[in-house]
């Protein structure tokens, strides 16, 4: 089914309260005008009583053979007189001064000593009798009579169509202003909605490549207002959306390019004896790598319905276990200590091991051939990661959670794994930093929302 615009609608709306208006304004003017307000219940519903007897009357003559006009009463006529036993009625002929067939006799006794002088309009009693009969001349479909009706009986529907039938002539006061006015309120409604027409012209030139333009959120009305700054804000969110996307997307293959790259060179010289182990470090790079972005596309901005309750010192231990293998075969070993209890945290487990798997492959790598990295889980609850490497400097240690951050060109990127970890705790409502390590080196803290714990401790 077929939509009315919106403009349409108002003005549609606007016509028929104009109408409505104009109508009832127009009845009640009338209403005062001709009738007042006190003679109006008893004196126009006489009038309109005699004017209805008289047409049902003159609806019923008609002519016999001799030409002679007579009263046939009509059905109408019947129904009227069933309801009025009183009604009489008759009719004369002033030319020639004759009563027609049917007409009352009294009626025609009474009024016939007034023929000669052809009367227009008269009131008169008959003798012994209450009420008046009225008599009125005119043409009808037989010729100029005289009509005389008395015993009318006024009835609701005999005020309804007078008052119609006298107050058609005043249509003009309707009519007129109503044509004069549509093509202003339709100018009027085209200039008001003005600013939905911008509104719409202004989201239509957006798409996903103008998600930084805003809508201006000056001269529109106070109705509208609200809607266009929400439109904006909205906008604004899905710019940042497709900009932490685009930025990602764009790291990812940055990132992924360098071990990728190592792999080839690793493959281009198999006689290296360890081989074996630097490629599974580089696979496991890369794994970390893939997981997290798997991770935080996987949350995104519906981050609480991904979440569940975990286990901080369980996750953290099996992340720490994947990771001895390679520890060892790289000539390093880890540390772990946690809390002997549970430490409850409430988050995504894909998105916690990557972060957590991310920082302890880095620690590994940092940290020199026969070390030990420590990777502490406290009641916080938080995770240290420890490492006894060259350390991250003080001015440095903002820069590293950047994107595509280096501190030389020679290393290994790790700006998008530690870019993807802050937003990853972020989104848990946490936050990663870097401390110095006891002698030299950096600890990576992981810090969670509070959660309850058991008391005691273990060491492995």
């Amino acid at each position: 089914m077929r939509r009315w615009s919106l403009s349409t609608r108002l003005l549609r709306t606007l016509v028929v309260t104009q109408i409505s208006a104009f109508a009832i304004g127009w009845f009640v003017s009338i209403f005062l005008d001709h009738y007042g307000v006190v003679g109006f219940s008893y004196d126009a519903l006489k009038f309109y009583a005699i004017m209805r007897a008289r047409e049902l009357v003159i609806a019923s003559l008609t002519r016999d053979e001799g030409g002679f006009v007579r009263i046939e009463a009509s059905a109408a006529l019947q129904r009227e007189i069933e309801r009025n036993p009183g009604l009489r009625f008759a009719v004369f002929d002033p030319e020639k001064e004759l009563v027609a067939s049917g007409s009352s006799p009294e009626l025609a006794r009474s009024f016939s000593a007034l023929l000669p002088y052809k009367p227009h309009w008269i009131e008169f009693t008959l003798p012994g009798r209450d009420g008046r009969a009225v008599m009125e001349d005119g043409e009808t479909p037989m010729g100029r009579l005289q009509v005389v009706v008395y015993g009318y009986k006024g009835h609701w529907t005999d005020l309804v169509i007078g008052f119609l039938k006298q107050s058609w002539g005043h249509i003009y006061y309707l009519v007129t202003p109503l044509v004069l006015s549509v093509p202003v309120m339709w100018l009027a409604v085209r200039r008001e909605l003005r600013p939905i027409r911008e509104f719409t012209a202004g989201l239509t030139g957006i798409d996903l490549n103008s998600l930084h333009q805003r809508l201006p959120e000056r001269n529109y009305p106070d109705e509208l207002a609200p809607l266009v700054r929400t439109t904006n804000e909205t906008l604004a969110r899905l710019d940042d959306g497709a900009m932490t996307l685009r930025r990602f997307t764009a790291n990812a293959a940055h990132e992924l390019r360098t071990p990728v790259a190592i792999l080839s060179a690793r493959l281009d010289a198999p006689e290296e004896p360890t081989l074996k182990t630097d490629l599974k470090r580089d696979a496991r790079r890369i794994r970390n790598i893939v997981e997290q972005l798997l991770a935080i596309s996987r949350i995104g901005a519906r981050a609480e319905d991904a979440f569940e309750e975990l286990d901080l010192v369980e996750t953290a231990r099996a992340i720490v276990s994947d990771a001895l293998l390679l520890a060892y075969r790289s000539n390093r070993q880890i540390d772990f200590v946690a809390p002997a209890g549970t430490v409850a945290i409430h988050g995504d487990r894909m998105a916690i091991e990557s972060v957590l798997s991310n920082v302890i492959d880095n620690a590994l790598r940092a940290e020199p051939s026969g070390g030990m990295i420590a990777v502490t889980v406290d009641a916080g609850p938080s995770v240290a990661v420890a490492d006894h490497g060259e350390g991250v400097a003080a001015m440095d240690r903002e820069f590293v959670f950047e994107p595509f951050w280096r501190k030389t060109t020679m290393a290994p990127g790790t700006g998008l794994g530690l870019a993807i970890a802050r937003e990853l705790m972020t989104i848990h409502g946490g936050r990663i930093w870097i401390e110095d390590t006891p002698g030299g080196g950096a600890t990576f803290r992981l810090a969670f929302p509070l959660a309850t714990i058991d008391a005691g401790r273990a060491t492995t």
